[in-house]
Parts: C-alpha cells; sequence; structure tokens
C-alpha cells in the first residue's frame, strides 16, 4: 500500500522582508563607575549593619572610594566600585573574604527581541496572539540543544537555511523507480524531486516536485538569528532526513522500516542509526485502519523513548479512517488558520489529540475578483525547482502537514529541558498546557490550540 503525502503545495509567495533586532546578551554595566552585588554570610556584622558594610566597601575598592548605595530586598548589599578600581579586583577580594557568601555584577539585561531572520514577520504561526503558537516565550528555557528530530518524508534538498542544522540520515525506498535516484537503499537521504508525469503513479494527474521534507525540517529547526530566512521553533536542535516518499508516495514496509530506524531499532541491511531521534516527525499518511505494520514500528519506538507525531490528514474527514494518525501511542495534530478556526482541509476526531497552525491559503472570490492569501499560510524553507533541484527559497505551505512539525520542535523544545521525559508524559504535557482554539472546530480538534511557553514552563 502506497501512503500519500499529507499537505496542499502552495505555489505563491511574497518578498517584503521584516528585520528584527537580535537577542541581546546580558552584559556588566560600563562607565566611569559600576556596581555589584555583595551577599554576606548570617552572623556577619556587614549583614545587618549598613555602616559595617559601608566601612567594608571602601577597603576593598583603591583610594578607599567604594561605597554603599542600598539594601536590595534580599539582603545583599549594592556597591558602586568607584572609577579606577579594578571590577575584577574588588571582586576578588570580597570573594577571598570568609564573611562573605557571594558577589556578582550587577548585569544589565535588555528585552527579548525577535529573531533578525529576514522572514520572520511573516511567521505568524509563531507569535501572534490570536492563532500563534506562542513560541517567543518559549526560546528563553529553551531552544531544543541537544535533541534530533527525525523527518520521515521526502528527504532534504539543500538550503543554507538548514546546513547546519542537520546530522546523517537515511534513504529507506526500495523501489528504484520511485525514488528517482537510480537505485534502492542507501545511506543519501537528498531529495532528487518527487514530480511525475501524467498516469505515472497510477491514475494521479502529473505534480511538480514538493522539496516536502525540506519545507517540514524548516519549521521545526531552520537557523534562527543569523540574519537571513525563516526561524525554526527548535533551532537548538538538529534534524535527521529520512526519506521515504518518491514520486508516488511511499511504502508502508519502507515507513515503518524508517520509524524504527530512527528511534534507534535495528533494521536488516542498514547500518544502526548513530545519533537516534527523540522526536519523529510524519507528515504523511494514507486512508485505511491503522495498519499492525505501523502499530508495531510505532509501539517499538515509543517503547525506546521516542515521541512519534502524526499530520491529522488533509481530507476533511474523521481521522479514524486514515493512518498512521489514527494509530495508538502517537501525537495526531490537526490544522487551524490564521483566525484559529479548524482550517477547512483538516481531519477531526475523537483521536485527535492537539492542533497546530497548518496555514489556510485558497483562492476566495468576491465582488473584486479571485484573491489569494499566501501571507496566511505557513512560510519555510523550501526549493525554486519544478522538477530536480534548482536555487533555494522560501515559499508558504498550508496543510496538517505543517501542523505536525510545529508539535514535532515544541516536543524537542521540551525534551532539551528535560531529557527524562516519556513520549507518554510528554502527550501529556502537550494536552494540559493547550488553549481553546481562538475560532471554530467542528467534530473534534483535540483538547485545542498548542501553546510553547505554557507547555515548556509546565516541565519541571
Amino acid at each position: 500500500m502506497l501512503a500519500a503525502a499529507v499537505g496542499a503545495a502552495v505555489s505563491m509567495g511574497v518578498s517584503v522582508a521584516v528585520v528584527a533586532a537580535p537577542t541581546a546578551a546580558a552584559q556588566p554595566q560600563s562607565g566611569p563607575s559600576a556596581r555589584i552585588i555583595v551577599g554576606y554570610r548570617a552572623g556577619a556584622a556587614a549583614a545587618v549593619s549598613d555602616t559595617a558594610a559601608a566601612q567594608d566597601a571602601g577597603r576593598k575598592s583603591s583610594r578607599a572610594q567604594g561605597k554603599l548605595l542600598r539594601r536590595l530586598s534580599t539582603g545583599a548589599a549594592l556597591v558602586e566600585v568607584a572609577d579606577g578600581s579594578s571590577v575584577a579586583s574588588v571582586m576578588a577580594a570580597y570573594r577571598s573574604d570568609p564573611a562573605v557568601a557571594y558577589v556578582e555584577p550587577d548585569l544589565v539585561v535588555q528585552p527579548l527581541a525577535a529573531p533578525n531572520d529576514t522572514e520572520y514577520g511573516k511567521q505568524w504561526d509563531l507569535y501572534e496572539p490570536t492563532a500563534g503558537m506562542n513560541v517567543p516565550g518559549a526560546w528563553d528555557q529553551t531552544t531544543g540543544t541537544g535533541v534530533t528530530v527525525a523527518v520521515i518524508d521526502t528527504g532534504y534538498v539543500a538550503h543554507s537555511d538548514l546546513a547546519g542544522q542537520v546530522v546523517a540520515g537515511y534513504d529507506f525506498i526500495s523501489d528504484a523507480s520511485n525514488a528517482k535516484d537510480g537505485n534502492g537503499r542507501d545511506a543519501d537521504p537528498s531529495d532528487p524531486g518527487d514530480s511525475a508525469g501524467y498516469f505515472e503513479c497510477f491514475l494521479q494527474p502529473s505534480h511538480s516536485s514538493s522539496w516536502h521534507g525540506t519545507h517540514v525540517a524548516g519549521t521545526i529547526a531552520a537557523a534562527t538569528n543569523n540574519g537571513k530566512g525563516v526561524a525554526g521553533i527548535a533551532f537548538g536542535a538538529k534534524v535527521q532526513p529520512v526519506r521515504v516518499l518518491g514520486r508516488c508516495g511511499g511504502a508502508t514496509s519502507d515507513i515503518a522500516d524508517a520509524i524504527t530506524w530512527a528511534s534507534g531499532g535495528t533494521v536488516s541491511g542498514v547500518p544502526a542509526n548513530r545519533t537516534p531521534a527523540k522526536v519523529i516527525n510524519l507528515s504523511l499518511g494514507g486512508q485505511s485502519s491503522c495498519l499492525a505494520t505501523y502499530q508495531n514500528a510505532i509501539n517499538g519506538a515509543v517503547s525506546r523513548g521516542t515521541t512519534v507525531v502524526v499530520a491529522a490528514g488533509n481530507s476533511n474527514a474523521d481521522v479514524s479512517g486514515f493512518t498512521p494518525a489514527n494509530c495508538n501511542n502517537v501525537v495526531a495534530v490537526a490544522a487551524s488558520n490564521r483566525a484559529g478556526n479548524r482550517a477547512f482541509y483538516s481531519n477531526f476526531g475523537a483521536k485527535i489529540d492537539v492542533t497546530a497552525p497548518g496555514g489556510e491559503t485558497r483562492r476566495e472570490t468576491d465582488a473584486s475578483g479571485t484573491t489569494t492569501t499566501p501571507e496566511n499560510g505557513i512560510l519555510s524553507t523550501l526549493n525554486s525547482g519544478a522538477t530536480t533541484p534548482a536555487a533555494e527559497t522560501y515559499k508558504p505551505y498550508m496543510g496538517t502537514s505543517m501542523a505536525a512539525p510545529h508539535v514535532a520542535g515544541l516536543v524537542a523544545l521540551m525534551v532539551a529541558k528535560k531529557p527524562a521525559l516519556t513520549p507518554a508524559t510528554v502527550e501529556s504535557l502537550l494536552k494540559a498546557n493547550t488553549r481553546p482554539l481562538p475560532g471554530t472546530c467542528t467534530g473534534g480538534c483535540g483538547t485545542g490550540l498548542v501553546d510553547a511557553t505554557k507547555t515548556v514552563q509546565a516541565v519541571s
């Protein structure tokens, strides 16, 4: 059985660049004088006496010009180090004093600014208060460092906004004709393009190459604060491209092996995965009950500690009829639009766990004519080639294929903060920390719209 990629490709894009300031690191104060914070041990005279603390400040500064400014609410002393004194030497003098518990600079911090990625202003799905995922508030706690996310998809086409984020993957397409790369399984997960002519894939119409896996990967972990392109949700994480979808989709047998391998399991004839993924993204599916082959592979991945995130499907139907989203032990993700409604295409139902931004860019006709709304899609990394790779680009897509990597990126943030999290706990935290969709959802959208900041804060 072939499982087709889930996610409607939208080719229109916008080109206005929005530049935001980078996040600034905390810096010691500069100028003619600097301030330090001194915490004295209980029982020390300077711990309770301002006079003693002031005298101590004078003794430890050159030319006796250090002075006590005030007491903090914690009881510590705020001390000004006078011009001409070495802050480092004054702090060293305090540290050597047995009456001092700690001494530290009175740092100046800056507001947390938006990333300086030029297209960040178009990523409404990350930050808009109405229906965004509230990602920026999570970044001061975790960026996904140390976590690998496997993107089981069409593979990866070279893109400078992802080049430093990718670890070694694998090509699991066993049918050389479907693979379009001249061979079967191998260690090269590069995406040569999944275009096909009329009726080359059963009775399907022709289609251009989607570069689907690269778009998914960008949402998860595109390089951030690099002055270009888009920001990834878990930009400290790594992406592992695992190729299973060719010009005519992908076989269940290949996808199941890919799930096993990506999570660190053994697949006959395939070298061991040296960087097993703690998160797997499956933006793919087909109409069927949950096949035992899928369920067994998913169960194995979960038993190895890997969370499996699956797109619900784009048929505006009950997800119970679409696999592998209808399997057990997965996080099934529906898609919402920019207004916070269930997207018109998104599957729904009791087996949906959560909803995430998937975008909606359909044509709309009114008195003024027919218009499209690419700005309401999910912008990510892509390639401009219609068949084979060409120049890199960024374009908006829509689909539950776009919603799932939002959740996979969030899971990477969670696991980076607390590596001991089990897939069951991850799912529980995701569902417990959603917020209600600001719009409408008919049929069931799980517990609501995922909230990255709230969820990450709930990770103890």
